[in-house]
């Protein structure tokens, strides 16, 4: 198994995940401070390690393969 098939997610992918995840775990501490926000790890934690395990699920990919 090569490091490039352990990334299934590209860097425009990678950064509105991290993004999305660190709004939504603000939701603990401002606005609604419901527990719901901690919800936003899942995509700020798959954003910051690059695999997402739906992904793989799916069949999808949006991580350009390397070339050799």
């Amino acid at each position: 198994m090569s490091a490039s098939s352990l990334f299934n997610e590209g860097m425009p992918d990678r950064l509105i995940r991290v993004i999305v995840g660190i709004i939504v775990i603000a939701l603990v501490f401002v606005g609604p401070k419901t527990p719901w926000g901690w919800l936003g790890l899942v995509p700020l934690i798959t954003g910051l390690v690059g695999w997402c395990p739906a992904y793989t699920l799916l069949g999808i990919r949006t991580c350009p393969l390397r070339k050799s």
